[in-house]
């Protein structure tokens, strides 16, 4: 995360590129290590509580970053307050999760939660490939692509931010009771 942000922030011909290739890199190891461990039975409480923690610390970084970075342009403000949610959403639901696991209840990922995560994944990834195509191809792309990508961008943030907060709704609604006591 802190060397993609890096690149966002870099102002040499093909850092745009690099940050690009290496979150897609990053998300894509990501999966294939989970697809591995799940595969050959390696999987942990430990591994299960870190590979949630480092996905939300890089998503939300990453999310912060491509706001301060102008990825949003007029809908900055907008895109702060989702992150604003999104972020808020993490922390309620990793307590719960924290509570439950005081009371020896696991709160499992649920569908909606890995679904969350696959827009917020994408979201990202299509936000640096517009910014890859604005800056280091701009002389050779076509404007429509790149005004698309873009597009494309911006509607995942703002449907994975709507998934974020109803997953979030539906796990505090199924599991809860282990805060009220």
């Amino acid at each position: 995360m802190f060397v993609i942000v890096a690149l966002m922030y870099a102002d040499f011909r093909w850092s745009a590129t690099l940050a690009f290739w290496l979150y897609i890199a990053a998300a894509l190891s990501d999966w294939l290590d989970g697809k591995i461990a799940r595969e050959s039975g390696q999987v942990s409480t430990f591994g299960r509580f870190m590979d949630a923690v480092i996905d939300k610390v890089m998503i939300v970084g990453l999310m912060i970053a491509l706001v301060n970075g102008g990825y949003f342009e007029e809908y900055r403000i907008t895109a702060m307050m989702l992150v604003l949610c999104i972020l808020s959403r993490e922390f309620l639901i990793s307590g719960l999760r924290m509570v439950a696991a005081s009371k020896n209840v696991v709160v499992e990922a649920d569908v909606g939660g890995k679904f969350k995560t696959f827009l917020q994944m994408n979201a990202i990834g299509w936000l640096l490939g517009w910014r890859m195509f604005a800056t280091d191809f701009g002389d050779v792309g076509d404007i429509a692509l790149t005004r698309g990508v873009h597009v494309v961008g911006l509607g995942l943030f703002v449907l994975s931010a709507i998934m974020t907060i109803t997953s979030g709704w539906t796990y505090y609604r199924k599991h809860g009771y282990v805060v009220k006591d």
